[in-house]
């Protein structure tokens, strides 16, 4: 199966909350509420600074993407 870069998510016991999931690597999960994210990786600290730039701009992306989606249901 192949899995889409991002997925919506929801959770009862948090009914504010909209979750972005990111499948790719670096593998992660984003409160939109709050902007907390979960990761799914374990980083070295040498990893640490190519990551930083490559998480900025997988949150972006992950935000344009809810944003994108929002749109749609509106529609």
């Amino acid at each position: 199966m192949t899995l889409p870069k991002f997925i919506l998510g929801d959770n009862t016991e948090h009914p504010n909350a909209i979750f972005v999931i990111h499948t790719e690597f670096p593998r992660f999960i984003i409160n939109l509420e709050n902007d907390e994210v979960e990761w799914f990786e374990d980083f070295d600290e040498e990893d640490r600074k190519e990551l930083e730039q490559e998480t900025e701009y997988a949150i972006k992306m992950a935000t344009q993407f809810y944003d994108n989606e929002i749109e749609k249901y509106e529609e």
